[in-house]
This record gives structure tokens, sequence and C-alpha cells, in this order.
């Protein structure tokens, strides 16, 4: 989309609003404000009038497709989805486990295929929602599990509740490795289950380091619940798919970025 000196009445500024979306996935208002040739207030009306449409999903500082909002789905399903960048994705996190590391593994598919490149030959302390997880790193002889309890989410075969979130009060580890649904600027990680966005909360607070593993679709969703801001966290770990706008955004703030 270039900029043009020719007018355009709101219809024109709102189908090339909603075709950049659908071709980035987000769009700040200071981008459309300058390829549009209008102002920034007459930016966040269009939006405003587009969301009251339900034709996008709003935010401060720009705007996602509509298609951003994320639904539950089962973790066998989610399985299948973007195997290859999952799997690089698992290996570069694999690189920054240490001896005596003592580290928490959050549930999803991504973490799913951590846990299976983990080849750690040196004592590792796991904590862990996923029962999947557990279970792939039992054979581990150098690996030590802690399976947090709770009630067992199906979707994600993953425990969520009071009991996962009062033990992880009293710990503190040096990394945790957590998945999520979206990955925004403004509204920051978010999942599909607020239950879960909870526990991950308190798995934030339980470790030094943010670790996020996503594959490059995650960009620019939003889920039902928030987990935090964007500035939780300390590193992103995605394929090379992700949308350069957003990612440059993300960096600018001071978040290490690995690309696979």
């Amino acid at each position: 989309m270039k900029n043009s000196s020719k007018k355009r009445n709101s219809g024109q500024r709102y189908r090339l609003i909603l075709d950049e979306l659908e071709k980035k996935g987000y769009v700040s208002v200071q981008d459309f404000s300058e390829v549009l040739g209008v102002s920034e207030v007459t930016i966040r009306k269009d939006l405003k009038e587009l969301e009251n449409k339900k034709m996008l999903l709003r935010s401060h500082g720009g705007a996602s497709p509509l298609s951003a909002l994320i639904n539950d789905r089962h973790i066998d399903e989610k399985e299948k989805i973007m195997v290859d960048e999952k799997i690089r994705i698992a290996n570069a996190a694999n690189q920054l486990l240490n001896k005596n590391d003592r580290i928490i593994i959050a549930s999803g598919t991504t973490l799913l295929y951590f846990a299976r490149k983990i080849s750690m030959t040196e004592p590792l302390t796991v904590i862990t929602s996923s029962v999947k997880v557990s279970l792939t790193l039992c054979y581990n002889p150098n690996v030590e599990i802690i399976q947090l309890g709770g009630t067992m989410r199906k979707s994600s075969a993953s425990v969520i509740g009071p009991y996962s979130e009062q033990f992880l009060n009293g710990l503190m580890c040096n990394k945790l490795f957590i998945g999520v649904d979206g990955i925004g600027i403004d509204f920051g990680l978010t999942t599909s289950n607020i239950g879960e966005a909870h526990l991950n909360q308190c798995m934030l607070n339980a470790a030094k380091e943010v670790i996020v593993l996503s594959d490059s679709s995650k960009f620019g969703k939003q889920g039902f619940g928030k987990i935090c801001d964007i500035e939780r966290v300390h590193h992103i770990i995605t394929d090379k798919n992700a949308p350069q706008n957003i990612l440059q955004l993300i960096s600018d703030k001071g978040i290490k970025i690995t690309l696979v």
C-alpha cells in the first residue's frame, strides 16, 4: 500500500485498512496515518468505527484483524500444526539449558516439542503443569521432574488451579519456558483459558528469566486470558516467518529475539 496525495473517503480508507491488516497482522496508528496521509485522530476514529462493525480488533496503539481472536483447540490438533517450525524452536531452546538449572515448562505443543529435544547429560530440575511433558521427560535419568497438581484441563493435558499456584508461590527458578496463544504489543501475552493465564502469571513470578517459545502464527493474535505485558518477557524464540513490524517493536523494548 503506497501513500497518495489523492483524498480518500472513509469507505476507501476502511478497505485499505482491512487489506493492510490482512497482510501484516498488526499495524500501528502511526503507520496507518503515514500511509493514508491523514491524521492519527482520523485513523483512531476509523478504527473505532470498524471495531463497532466487528471488522477488526482495536488496541491502544493500532489494530489487528478480527481473525486474531483465538479459540481453544485440543493439544492433539495443535501438535500437528507448524511441526518443522516448532522443532527448530525446540532445538534453539535446548541450547539455553545449563547444568543444575531449575526450570519451569508451561503447557502447550511447542513446549512438548522442547521437552522431547532436551538432551542434558547433567542434572536438571523441571517443574511443569503439562502431563505430557512429564511423561516425555520421565525417561531421562538426569532430569528430576516435579509435576504440578490440580484440576486437569483436558484440551491441553495440563493442570490448573490453586494447588499449582500455591506450590509455585514458594519457588524461584532460573528460567520459565512458556508458550502462548497470542503475542501483541498492546495486549502482551495471552492464552485461550483464564485459569491457565492465572497459573502462567504465578509461573512468571517464580522465574528469574522468561523465555517465550512461539511459532510465527501467534503474533498479532489475542486469546481470552491475559498472561502479562510484553515487557515482562526477556527472550522470544520464533521462526523466521514472524511479522517483522511486530518483531521490531518488541526488539525496541529490549527483548531478545531469536529467529530459527
